[in-house]
Order: C-alpha cells, then structure tokens, then sequence
C-alpha cells in the first residue's frame, strides 16, 4: 500500500508541474501583463485612473493619465501589432481631446473603453 500511495503522489505532484507549466506559459487573451509587454500594463493602468478621475469630474487628470496611457499604448505599437491596441490608442485620443474641452463625462467614457481594449490585448 505504501508504495502505491508513493506512486500515486508522484505522479499528482508530476501532473500539477505540468498543469502549472502549462498555465505559466499561455500568453493569449486578457490583460497586458499576461502578454508580457509591460507598455501595455502600463497603459491600462492611467487609462483605468484617468477614467477614475473623470468619474470625479476631473477633466485636467483625464488628460494627465490619458496622455501617460497613450505614451506607453504607442511604444507598445512599436513592440506588436494588435487591433485592441489600436482603437486603445484611438479612445486614448478621443479621451485626451474631450478632457482638454472640459467634458470630463464625455472624456471617461473613452478612458473606459480604452481600458477595455487594452485589457484584451
């Protein structure tokens, strides 16, 4: 019995190794960080807190973060190509465009959907 039961944890240790390596690996879908560009994390992270502060009514930090979100969306550009990053970098504009009019409701809700893009890079 014991030498089964040894066998048997070997082989569940053997099986989560390969489970995790597996898990580890896998790149497609979700957010940024997954896909292993930091730009693209980056760039989700100030268009998630531009749209926070356009939330508050903050159209000038709209424009802070959307422009920071964009930088990072546009070196990422340069690193892949993807049609998420691109209406990403689209709604940044829309975003940064509305916030420097003073439309700070406007201006969230393109900080929100390029959020939405980028996190399905």
């Amino acid at each position: 019995m014991y030498l089964s039961l040894r066998n048997t944890s070997l082989w569940m240790i053997a099986l989560s190794m390969m489970v995790f390596a597996g898990c580890a690996s896998y790149s497609g879908g979700g957010s940024g960080a997954k896909a292993g560009n930091p730009h693209v994390a980056e760039a989700i992270t100030h268009a998630q807190e531009a749209a926070k502060h356009g939330g508050m009514g903050h159209a000038d930090a709209v424009v802070t973060h959307a422009e920071v979100s964009l930088q990072h969306a546009q070196a990422a550009g340069k690193e892949m190509t993807n049609p998420h990053l691109t209406a990403g970098i689209t709604e940044l504009g829309e975003a940064i465009a509305h916030g420097k009019a003073g439309h700070a409701d406007v201006a969230t809700k393109h900080a929100n959907s390029a959020a939405m893009h980028l996190k399905e890079i």
